[in-house]
């Protein structure tokens, strides 16, 4: 299981020289597209997560919906966050073959940040994110989702933040990382109130 520091630290590591997250003909999107909550997101990730236990069964450790679709009342791009837990993300032969023949298609590589994979459906459109059972990742988006569902004002300024995000970066031409970038620090924000409210952090010195 993941220490209470790892969960608490946002881990960034580049990537080894020469080497790149991207599998070959992939990369990051352009055009972010930011729209009103729909109903019936949670219906596309029960149809996503059944076709994910169908094609892996008892390895597909865990699944659960994460990112801002998960999120009743928030903006969101329309495309469905899955957090996939595996018992080895680098043994690629378990799961990405079966996966693939699924409809998923692998898009990013980056062992050296807790072995994480991600690969892309589409009908409905699904982000699915892959780790090991000892990632912090999928304890800090958890937590976030749930924060979110919990509190009206940081999710209010989610989504404004993404809002006000997306259009700068489309207005400049940039793409989805640079997109992350600017909301990056309103992310860390509301972590951090998320962790010090549910005790991973210490309160502030009055």
């Amino acid at each position: 299981m993941p220490s209470r520091e790892d969960i608490v630290t946002f881990h960034d590591p580049p990537p080894p020289e020469g080497a790149s997250p991207w599998v070959a003909g992939a990369g990051p999107a352009k055009d972010i597209r930011i729209v009103e909550p729909d109903p019936s997101w949670p219906e596309w990730y029960d149809v996503l997560a059944g076709r994910i236990r169908d094609a892996i069964g008892w390895r597909a450790l865990v699944v659960q919906h994460v990112g801002s679709t998960s999120v009743p009342d928030l903006p969101a791009k329309p495309v469905i966050d899955i957090d996939l837990v595996v018992a080895d993300p680098d043994d690629e032969a378990a799961y990405v073959p079966a996966l693939e023949a699924a409809g998923f298609v692998l898009r990013v590589r980056e062992p050296w940040w807790f072995g994480h994979r991600a690969m892309r459906a589409e009908e409905p459109h699904c982000n699915l994110h892959i780790f090991g059972f000892d990632s912090p990742e999928v304890v800090k988006h958890r937590l976030f989702r749930d924060w979110l569902r919990g509190n009206a004002e940081d999710r209010r300024l989610y989504g404004r933040t993404k809002r006000e995000a997306a259009a700068a970066a489309n207005a400049s031409g940039e793409d989805m990382m640079q997109y992350n970038a600017r909301k990056e620090q309103v992310v860390h924000e509301i972590y951090e109130r998320a962790f010090t409210a549910m005790g991973l952090l210490p309160l502030p010195h009055a």
